[in-house]
C-alpha cells in the first residue's frame, strides 16, 4: 500500500506543486493534467479565502499562507507512511521502507554495512539512501524527504530533533611506514611538509583546516582536493601522502593497518560533531526507527 491511498488529493497535488515550483513538472511526477492541478489548488485558495501562490511566468511561488500550509501537508504525508509502517508492523517488520540522507563520509562504508546487517533480520526492508552535501542532510529531513540524516554539524538547525550526538574531531590520516606514523599527534604546519589531500573549500571538514590555518599564518597546497571521501581514503593508502578525515569515515581502512589515524593538535580541530537528525515532533515509522536504534548501537563502536 502506498501513503498517497491515505491522504487527500486536492493537498496531495497542492504538495507536489509547492515542492516542484512548477504546474507543468508536477503534471509530470503525478502524470496528472495540469488543468486538474489548478483546479485542485483554486478549490483549496477558495475554502481558505487566501492566495497559497504567486503566479510568476517561470514558475509558483508559496505565499506566507502557502508554506504554513505545505508544512501541515508534509506531515500528513508523513503520518500517512508511519501508518504503513505500523501495519507493516504487525507482520514483523517485514514491510516497509526507511529512507536516509547522509554526507559521503557514511555513505562508502558505514550505511551499506548496516543495510546489510539490517536486512539479514528483517528482509523486507527496503532503503533509500540519498548522499548530499552536509549542509543539505538537515533540509532533507525538514522536507520530508529523508526519514533521518547522519551528518557532521557545528551548529543546531530548525525545526531538526538531534536523536544522537558524538563528538568527531578531525584526524590526520597517514599511510603505513611514513615518518609521522608513529608520531602520537601531529599539527596542520607538520602535515603540510608532505603531499597532502583535502576536500574542496566548500566542505565543513576543509573550513574547519583553513580558519586554523588562517590563524596560524599558514598555508597548505594539496597536491590532490576532492569532495569524493573514498578518493582521499585511497590516496592515502596508496601511499600519496596524508589526508584529514573523520574516525568513522576511515574506520574499516585503520582496523585492516591500511592506514593510520592520528590526532591533530592545534586548537579548533575537534569543533564538530556526527549527528544522527529527525524532525522535531514527527514519530518515525517503525522501521525508520528500528534502523535509527541500529545506527545509535553502530556508531560509537566498530562495525
Amino acid at each position: 500500500m502506498r501513503a498517497q491511498l491515505l491522504q487527500d488529493t486536492a493537498l496531495r497535488y497542492f504538495l507536489e506543486v509547492a515542492q516542484s515550483g512548477s504546474l507543468t513538472e508536477a503534471s509530470a511526477r503525478l502524470h496528472v493534467a495540469a488543468s486538474a492541478l489548478s483546479r485542485q489548488i483554486a478549490g483549496l485558495e477558495s475554502q481558505l479565502g487566501i492566495p497559497l501562490f504567486e503566479r510568476h511566468p517561470r514558475g509558483m511561488v508559496l505565499t506566507a499562507a502557502g508554506e504554513i500550509l505545505a508544512t501541515h501537508a508534509r506531515r500528513t504525508v508523513l503520518d500517512a507512511e508511519r501508518a504503513l509502517g505500523e501495519i507493516g508492523a504487525l507482520q514483523g517488520l517485514r514491510a516497509g521502507q526507511v529512507r536516509l540522507a547522509t554526507s559521503d563520509a557514511f555513505a562508502n562504508e558505514l550505511v551499506p554495512r548496516l543495510c546489510v546487517e539490517f536486512q539479514r533480520t528483517h528482509a523486507g526492508i527496503q532503503f533509500e539512501v540519498q548522499s548530499l552535501p552536509t549542509a543539505q542532510v538537515p533540509d532533507a529531513v525538514r522536507s520530508g524527504t529523508a526519514d533521518i540524516g547522519l551528518c557532521f554539524s557545528r551548529a543546531p538547525h530548525k525545526d531538526i530533533e538531534v536523536a544522537y550526538r558524538q563528538t568527531a574531531p578531525v584526524l590526520a590520516l597517514v599511510p603505513p611506514g611514513h615518518p609521522l606514523a608513529d608520531a602520537a599527534s601531529v599539527t596542520l604546519a607538520r602535515m603540510g611538509q608532505y603531499p597532502l589531500a583535502l576536500p574542496p573549500p566548500e566542505t565543513t571538514i576543509r573550513q574547519m583546516v583553513d580558519i586554523v590555518c588562517s590563524r596560524q599564518g599558514l598555508q597548505l597546497t594539496p597536491v590532490l582536493v576532492s569532495n569524493h571521501a573514498k578518493t582521499m581514503l585511497n590516496f592515502v593508502a596508496n601511499g600519496g601522502g596524508l589526508s584529514v578525515s573523520s574516525e568513522i569515515a576511515a574506520r574499516h581502512l585503520v582496523a585492516a593497518g591500511a592506514i593510520v589515524a592520528l590526532p591533530i593538535s592545534d586548537q579548533g580541530m575537534d569543533l564538530r560533531d556526527l549527528e544522527l537528525q529527525t524532525l522535531a515532533g514527527r514519530s518515525l515509522p517503525v522501521a525508520a526507527q528500528a534502523f535509527l536504534d541500529l545506527l545509535k548501537e553502530r556508531l560509537p563502536g566498530r562495525w
